[in-house]
């Protein structure tokens, strides 16, 4: 078994640990068990040759990503919602803290649309938005056509920008 340097993993680690995070958690529903899942990700990352998967890289972590998380869930039987606490992993001060906060509450809004929606339009869009990944990345994570993907994600934001404008709770950003 080859293990790649330290310093390709590291690298790794620091671009993509969080997004995995968030995305493992977004599935099982819990923190802890989205960080055991991603730290299984990236020990499989370490028992692959860097050149066989350098250039779909990003691809490769969000399908080991999401299999291990969907494992979690077939394993546990349960499904529950992350709470906007959990997705918040950035704190906040200094003189823009009063335009930050207003930002934080206006995303609070669109994520609490965003949990209405179905679960796959849910997923393509956070791959999306989230993960910065490409349509054709994110079919392969899901195994969905790509234009199912880019139908998924136009009818979901369709139904989030129609919710923002008729939800007068709902803050717009300026």
């Amino acid at each position: 078994m080859r293990t790649p340097d330290s310093s390709w993993v590291s690298s790794i680690l620091a671009e993509y640990e969080q997004p995995l995070t968030r995305y493992a958690a977004h599935i099982t529903g819990d923190i802890e068990r989205a960080r055991e899942v991603v730290q299984d990700t990236f020990l499989k990352l370490c028992r692959q040759k860097p050149a066989e998967i350098r250039n779909h890289l990003a691809q490769w972590l969000y399908t080991v990503c999401r299999n291990g998380a969907l494992d979690v869930l077939r394993k546990e039987r349960r499904m529950t919602g992350i709470g906007d606490a959990q997705l918040q992993l950035r704190s906040h001060s200094g003189p823009e803290a009063s335009a930050t906060l207003e930002q934080d509450e206006q995303l609070a809004d669109v994520l609490k649309i965003l949990s209405t929606l179905p679960a796959n339009q849910q997923e393509v869009i956070r791959l999306k938005f989230q993960s910065d990944l490409s349509y054709t990345e994110i079919s392969q994570v899901t195994s969905l056509t790509v234009s199912n993907v880019g139908f998924l994600i136009h009818t979901g934001l369709k139904t989030i920008r129609e919710r923002v404008r008729t939800q007068p709770a709902i803050r717009r950003v300026k």
